[in-house]
């Protein structure tokens, strides 16, 4: 098993697959961001599956497809096939803003990938579009039922929570959720780049306990994938909602991921600098061994945790730089 300094095994990573998306966030990304990838500087699928390839054979089983917006890379789901059917690659998943998940529902599911994470932060539309910056409501609600026809299961709804943005929302989120048998799951914004600071934070244990109440809710302990969430669920375990806290109580101690960004670049830590480059490798001959052996090296380069506490203004990239 591939594990760092720390002792904490390594089986997920994130794959980028774009830094480009079809919406701007506010928590992510500036309306008038322009500093992209080079299209010849984005690993190619046969890049991408090279690395995963390399991860698979040092124990890592889960890979999540991520972006940007993933959908707005071409022929992803010819990728997704390719990925899928690496040996040692058990979890193929995706996370998307739901834009284009309507017309690509069917042939992810034919892909190889198991299921989705959605990005939907409100159910109000004039609020959804002051988030994203376009009237896109409709087309993520089409989305997610695409994606419930086509076995794409268990869909997982991100919710950003925002206060004073969408937090007086959550209850009926939640309901929602809790009605079409999706899976909630709540994120604290984290300070990355000056969006990410510029968005009003909400400390989310005060949100668990009334939800707990008004929903009879109960600590869960079967995993829902392999992410950092802690999930609670309804009595009889039909529905579950997660909270992903990583300021007011961080799962560093437990981190299993890493994140690959387009360029290849290998990141450590959302909230620390730790990096290392792939592609020189990828693109000067180095055979499967050394690109092996590179790995490991960038693992013992993973950080014990974050300093979003400590030192909020580090980290000036943008969430869609380093892969969802």
């Amino acid at each position: 098993m591939l594990s760092d300094r720390f002792g904490r095994s390594i089986d997920y990573l994130r794959v980028s697959v774009t830094d480009r998306c079809d919406l701007r966030c506010t928590y992510c990304m500036p309306k008038d961001f322009k500093g992209y990838e080079d299209p010849p500087d984005w690993l190619s699928f046969d890049e991408i599956e090279r690395v995963v390839a390399a991860f698979a054979r040092l124990g890592t089983t889960r890979v999540r497809l991520t972006g940007g917006e993933p959908l707005t890379r071409r022929n992803l789901p010819q990728l997704a096939t390719r990925l899928s059917s690496l040996e040692g690659v058990r979890d193929l998943s995706l996370s998307t803003n739901g834009t284009r998940l309507a017309r690509h529902a069917e042939a992810l599911a034919a892909s190889g990938i198991t299921r989705v994470n959605v990005s939907l932060d409100t159910l109000d539309r004039d609020c959804m579009a002051g988030i994203t910056g376009r009237d896109c409501l409709p087309a993520v609600l089409d989305g997610l039922q695409a994606a419930k026809a086509a076995g794409l299961v268990p869909i997982k709804i991100n919710m950003v929570a925002m206060r004073g943005v969408n937090d007086a929302e959550i209850d009926t989120m939640a309901a929602f959720c809790i009605e079409q048998h999706f899976v909630l799951r709540l994120i604290e914004v984290m300070p990355m780049g000056e969006t990410g600071r510029n968005t009003a934070y909400l400390n989310l244990g005060p949100v668990q306990q009334r939800l707990a109440e008004k929903f009879q809710l109960v600590p869960q302990a079967l995993e829902l994938g392999g992410g950092p969430a802690r999930y609670w669920s309804t009595a009889d375990g039909s529905a579950s909602i997660g909270y992903i806290t990583p300021l007011s109580q961080h799962f560093c101690a437990t981190c299993n991921r890493v994140r690959l960004a387009v360029d290849g670049t290998l990141y450590l830590c959302l909230g620390q600098e730790q990096q290392y480059p792939l592609a020189p490798l990828l693109r000067g001959g180095a055979s499967d061994a050394e690109l092996e052996q590179a790995i490991r090296h960038a693992i013992e380069l993973k950080p014990q945790q974050h300093d979003f506490g400590r030192e909020p203004t580090k980290i000036v990239r943008f969430m869609s730089q380093t892969g969802g």
